[in-house]
């Protein structure tokens, strides 16, 4: 696990899926600045960024996570990719694609239940829970706690492993062109999001 500060490593090479989640000091996008962003590799090797306040219309304050992001070779993988997409856009200016959402795979491959939480999807699937204590820490503080750093670390490692759980699920169903529209759909729900319409916008 590496720490860095603003920005990763212009050499660093995540392959082609990089498995990305984001720690904010709130749920509301345009008040709650995003304090951390962690990327991880399908070998586990893990990058955790600690981002500074920025003003998104000056030069871009991370052009290397900008250029992995925004590369189209370069699959993203999250665990509710709606919010950390329109985070990365709204804070960073970074339209996130592809995308494939560990979430939103669950909803289509897991009908059986409803409950799809990251803890709960490592618990089924590998056997062990992640504990959530940490989520609702300060994140914006400058000197992260071991506690916090060993959560934000495990919240992108099993990443990659799960999507392929999942795409095995959804394969199997006949489902995966569904969940595929719906990656695909997700940057510009994001952006939905950011304009103003949060609800529903195809309910009655």
């Amino acid at each position: 696990m590496t720490l860095c500060d603003h920005d990763i490593p212009a050499d660093v090479d995540f392959g082609d899926a990089v498995a990305v989640d984001g720690e904010a000091m709130g749920l509301r996008i345009a008040r709650d600045r995003l304090c951390l962003l962690q990327l991880a590799d399908a070998q586990g090797n893990c990058f955790l960024v600690r981002l500074t306040k920025t003003d998104k219309t000056s030069s871009p304050p991370a052009p290397n996570l900008k250029k992995l992001l925004e590369n189209p070779s370069v699959l993203k993988i999250f665990h509710f990719a709606r919010f950390d997409v329109a985070a990365l856009y709204h804070h960073m200016n970074i339209l996130c694609q592809p995308i494939y959402c560990t979430r939103t795979a669950s909803k289509f491959a897991r009908t059986y239940t409803d409950r799809h939480g990251l803890s709960v999807l490592c618990r089924e699937f590998f056997g062990f829970d992640i504990s959530k204590q940490q989520q609702s820490s300060d994140w914006g503080n400058t000197s992260l706690s071991k506690d916090q750093i060993r959560y934000a670390y495990r919240d992108v490692l099993y990443l990659h492993r799960l999507m392929e759980r999942l795409n095995a699920m959804l394969e199997r169903e006949g489902r995966m062109r569904y969940a595929q529209a719906c990656f695909d759909f997700l940057p510009q729900r994001a952006l939905i999001d950011l304009g103003g319409w949060e609800e529903d916008i195809f309910a009655h």
